[in-house]
């Protein structure tokens, strides 16, 4: 056996070109899940019954002519076999090009049995020499008929409508206005600003990325950048853009000084330089002087709207500001000790100047990163997340971030459809919004909409390209949509840039698994369980394994009440559980995490039925045809 290679599990069976099952097993359900059988026998019956009417009754008794018996032959057949086209067509997940095979074929059998109906008609009424005209007409309405329907398709194909889906790209980007704005340097004597450095490096982003006409680099990836020894020029390349803003800071005391200059990374030209002196109470002065020297240098005309994102304040109280930019940083560590400390800066700040959008919208946030990381499974946590959303939108009611937070919790409900309306919404008013990018993709992903999914990566790649859990985002639509192989490829991506990141390794173990290379999958789940013993990745990681090699009593010792608290109510976490219980024969259980990923928003019905290999030996249970029954409807009517 060659290295990364596995024999495949016994109880794993083929349904798509990673497993193996016997052919007729596989036929055979797909004919039950479509009702091929019982359609089949009902027109056997009723049709045989139909023309031993017409002939003993109609053509016996009432002597009508003996065509009556082909006529009705020709109908019957004609009617069964447009029903067992739609009935298999209809069932078909994957649609390359949009094309719909049984709204093509249907109406073309449907003509060719009008069509020798009517010549047997007029056979019947004496009427000759009519063949060839209506074998014309026929043709004709045949190739019209298809010519229309692909036309159509055509036009409203994925690839066409990208720009429907792509609600996040502004009308027109011009590739030299784009700029990173590198982190500021802390050049403060006791060198313990660098939170200060941040977060006005995360202000003077937020300023620019009110601009449309301007492409600017997300804060995740800006800061991917701080210490970096590159030149301007090699990461004007490497982000592909055209413009750096570098700067340094130094705070003693009260005091501050900041230094700020614009380069053009392609001809490494100084476009402007520029210090400034002040007082602590001066900091927003100085950021939107920034903020407007390169308006001025990079010359950029401003909408009313976008002069006002650069000189609104939405925290203006020193204090406050400080406090929230304290929480920022603490809040991007991911840590229970970090979210517990960000928390507790914001409600300070709250304390300092009341209602405020900006610090409610990070007290929201920490709650739904309590949630999200599994750190907290309280049921207030929702409701404190939803007052601190009301309180946002009683402020503003057009918050990008309110409407973010709003999506999450819709999501956190499984309410699906509306989340994705909040996301959009969130977008609409500021389009380079990260977060909300990434968790649209995630629900059109797990919703089955993988084509609209892909313009939002896109677009999130652009903006923030050094954050490696924007890897995994573009992973997850390629493996919900059975491209497997590309899932892993963005996965690697995004495990070579952050090699901590236990969710991207078990991702990748994943989708190794998809492929059959069963042994590389068990050596990532190894890694992980070493490790990262104490996380639920371990534990969900052991599950996994032992149920792909086909360990029964194992992979049930590794469920622990805790695992089974935080996979519920996570749509994909749920399938996870779902597939390692099918792997064990473990059939209800399967189902029952089924019926709970399908209720927390995964509708993703091609890949439950198509894609997903470890789910085959459940196809055929009735509790799980029932269930995909309601699934393909609510893909069916998903609106994106």
């Amino acid at each position: 056996m060659s290295e990364g290679e596995g024999k495949t599990p016994p109880q794993i069976a083929e349904k798509h070109p990673q497993i193996k099952e016997s052919g007729f097993k596989l036929l055979f359900t797909k004919l039950r899940k479509r009702r091929i059988i019982e359609t089949l026998a009902a027109f056997i019956a009723g049709g045989w019954l139909l023309v031993e009417v017409v002939e003993r009754l109609l053509v016996g008794h009432y002597k009508f002519p003996e065509e009556s018996i082909d006529l009705t032959v020709v109908s019957v057949i004609g009617a069964l076999l447009s029903t067992l086209v739609w009935r298999w067509f209809g069932g078909t997940e994957k649609r390359p090009g949009n094309v719909k095979v049984e709204v093509l074929l249907v109406p073309l059998i449907i003509l060719v049995a009008l069509a020798i109906d009517l010549n047997l008609i007029l056979q019947m009424a004496g009427i000759s020499g009519k063949k060839l005209l209506i074998g014309i007409i026929a043709l004709c309405v045949g190739i019209g008929w298809i010519i229309v329907k692909l036309y159509q398709w055509a036009a409203s194909s994925p690839d066409a409508t990208v720009k429907k889906f792509d609600i996040s790209r502004p009308a027109e980007i011009k590739p030299e206005k784009s700029i990173v704005v590198l982190p500021f340097a802390d050049l403060s004597p006791q060198k313990d600003q660098e939170y200060f450095c941040d977060g006005m490096t995360e202000e003077i982003i937020t300023d620019l990325s009110h601009i449309h006409e301007l492409r600017v680099i997300s804060r995740n990836s800006a800061m991917m950048l701080k210490g970096t020894p590159k030149d301007t020029g090699t990461i004007g390349r490497e982000l592909n853009v055209q413009y750096v803003l570098e700067g340094s800071l130094r705070k003693a005391g009260n005091d501050l000084k900041i230094t700020a200059q614009l380069i053009d990374a392609f001809n490494d030209a100084h476009l402007w330089a520029e210090k400034y002196s002040g007082t602590l109470d001066d900091v927003f002065d100085i950021q939107e002087k920034v903020s407007r020297a390169i308006v001025d240098a990079l010359k950029l005309k401003l909408t009313l709207e976008e002069r006002q994102g650069i000189i609104a304040r939405p925290i203006d109280n020193v204090a406050a500001y400080d406090l929230h930019i304290r929480a920022r940083h603490e809040m991007s560590l991911g840590t229970e000790v970090g979210l517990g400390q960000a928390l507790q800066l914001v409600k300070k700040g709250l304390e300092i100047i009341g209602e405020n959008e900006i610090l409610l919208a990070d007290e929201g946030q920490i709650y739904c990163l309590y949630m999200d990381m599994g750190i907290k499974k309280e049921e207030n946590l929702i409701v404190k997340a939803e007052e601190c959303i009301q309180k946002v939108f009683a402020l503003n009611p057009e918050s990008s971030y309110g409407h973010f937070l709003r999506g999450m919790i819709r999501r956190k409900k499984g309410e699906t459809q509306e989340a994705v309306r909040e996301f959009r919404r969130s977008l609409t008013i500021d389009p380079n919004q990260p977060d909300s990018l990434a968790w649209l993709s995630w629900v059109y992903a797990h919703s089955g909409k993988v084509f609209a999914a892909r313009p939002l990566i896109s677009r999130l790649l652009e903006i923030d390209p050094l954050n490696p859990m924007n890897y995994f985002w573009a992973g997850l639509p390629e493996l919900m949509d059975g491209k497997f192989e590309l899932g892993i490829e963005e996965f690697n991506k995004g495990h070579q840039m952050d090699k901590g990141n236990p969710l991207i390794r078990y991702s990748i173990a994943i989708g190794l698994a998809y492929t059959r290379r069963y042994e590389e999958a068990y050596k990532l789940l190894d890694q992980i369980e070493r490790e990262f013993s104490k996380t639920v990745w371990a534990t969900l990681g052991s599950f996994f394994k032992f149920a792909l090699q086909n360990k029964k009593s194992e992979a049930l010792q590794t469920v622990t009440e805790e695992l089974k608290s935080l996979m519920k109510g996570e749509e994909m976490y749920a399938i996870f559980m779902a597939e390692s219980y099918a792997l064990i024969n473990e059939k209800n259980e399967a189902i029952d995490w089924l019926e709970n990923g399908v209720k927390s928003g995964f509708i993703n019905y091609p890949f439950l039925m198509e894609y997903d290999p470890f789910l085959s030996n459940i196809l055929s249970e009735e509790r799980f045809m029932r269930l995909m029954e309601r699934v393909k409807y609510e893909w069916e009517h998903f609106e994106v």
